[in-house]
């Protein structure tokens, strides 16, 4: 079964953000940290978890803080790649 991380991404993102159908208009170029009032240090751990319970992946505690909270697109490779590893 294949995985489309991106609305994987996007759905933790909206139920962890509570963001409705705002959520919709995610696309890989839209900006997380600074962009969507919702998106605060609080939010970046519920995304963390949400993302390990619903993909079953364990990511790194240590790059909990990074660029990869940039924007969806940088979310997405970064999950992408533990996916892949």
């Amino acid at each position: 079964m294949s995985i489309n991380v991106l609305e994987e991404v996007k759905a933790v993102l909206s139920d962890a953000l509570q963001l409705g159908p705002r959520a919709q208009a995610l696309s890989r170029d839209s900006q997380l940290l600074g962009a969507i009032p919702e998106f605060d240090s609080m939010a970046v751990v519920s995304v963390w978890n949400l993302l390990q319970e619903r993909l079953e992946i364990t990511l790194p505690e240590d790059e909990l803080a990074g660029d990869q909270w940039a924007s969806v697109g940088s979310l997405v490779d970064f999950v992408a790649a533990r996916l892949d590893a």
